[in-house]
């Protein structure tokens, strides 16, 4: 997974896959997913995510 933030648009792009985007889907008007050919999430675009608090990102690690 790669993460990037865009500060000056507050956008943050969350990049799953290496595959290529068939078909995007707005799932509000700030966030849209990309999916690859195999119906698979490949990319994540949130706006404003710094404002809705979404980033930073959060991260916990949790025993086993």
């Amino acid at each position: 997974m790669k993460t990037i933030y865009y500060p000056e648009d507050d956008i943050l792009v969350m990049r799953l896959s290496d595959n290529p985007a068939v078909k995007d889907v707005s799932q509000s008007w700030n966030v849209n997913v990309s999916y690859g050919a195999d119906g698979e999430v490949v990319e994540i675009v949130i706006l404003e995510a710094k404002e809705k608090g979404l980033f930073p990102i959060k991260t916990e690690k949790h025993a086993a």
